[in-house]
């Protein structure tokens, strides 16, 4: 048997292995990792399988983890937003999650965190593809960090593409001594050429 024909042979049967795990299963590990609500179709070609037994899969998931399955209510939910597919903690722990959240030791933000804070508190609101863009690497993680330190949240998705809107919070203005963004310094004194990687100097 020839190398490429030993190829195709893995790749079927690992496709095939790929199938056999329970479409429930493939679905929540997709939506475990998602920082943005995922569409049906892009969720559908993600696990394999076509939309209509996704569709169906994904409103059992939501009576399942809503309590209205075999099992008990989840403390989180599976809601579509801006058209896609997320999973969220649900709004009645939200007060226990900030104070977790916020009893934490607090701990020095890295150069990737602050720099990708930066981004958002000036050209907010703005996409994490957006950041990414102006950063040139992923910043997933540190979103993630700074969603969980409280001094960014989510404003809004996108009606189109279902992409979320990311804005600083209070806290960051605590943290920074200042009352509201507009005193935050120009950003145009700060960058080489004045303009790399931003459209204005003043906040959006």
């Amino acid at each position: 048997m020839t190398d490429d024909m030993t190829e195709t042979v893995d790749e079927v049967t690992e496709a095939t292995e790929a199938t056999e795990i329970p479409l429930s299963e493939r679905i929540e590990a997709i939506l475990l990792i998602v920082d943005e609500p995922l569409g049906l179709v892009a969720l559908a070609a993600a696990v394999g399988s076509p939309v209509p037994a996704v569709r169906q899969t994904l409103e059992t998931l939501v009576d399942d983890y809503d309590g209205k399955g075999k099992g008990p209510r989840r403390g989180f939910e599976l809601r579509e937003v801006g058209g896609g597919w997320r999973l969220y903690v649900r709004e009645d722990l939200d007060s226990l999650v900030a104070e977790f959240v916020g009893g934490q030791a607090p701990a020095r933000l890295s150069q990737a965190a602050l720099e990708t804070l930066a981004v958002i508190a000036y050209k907010q609101p703005v996409t994490r593809s957006q950041v990414a863009s102006i950063r040139a690497v992923n910043v997933d993680s540190v979103v993630r960090t700074l969603l969980a330190r409280g001094l960014i949240t989510e404003l809004f998705a996108d009606s189109e593409t279902g992409a979320i809107n990311y804005g600083t919070t209070d806290a960051l203005l605590q943290h920074l001594g200042i009352n509201s963004l507009d005193e935050l310094p120009p950003i145009s004194p700060l960058l080489d050429d004045g303009a790399d990687g931003f459209d204005e100097g003043t906040i959006r």
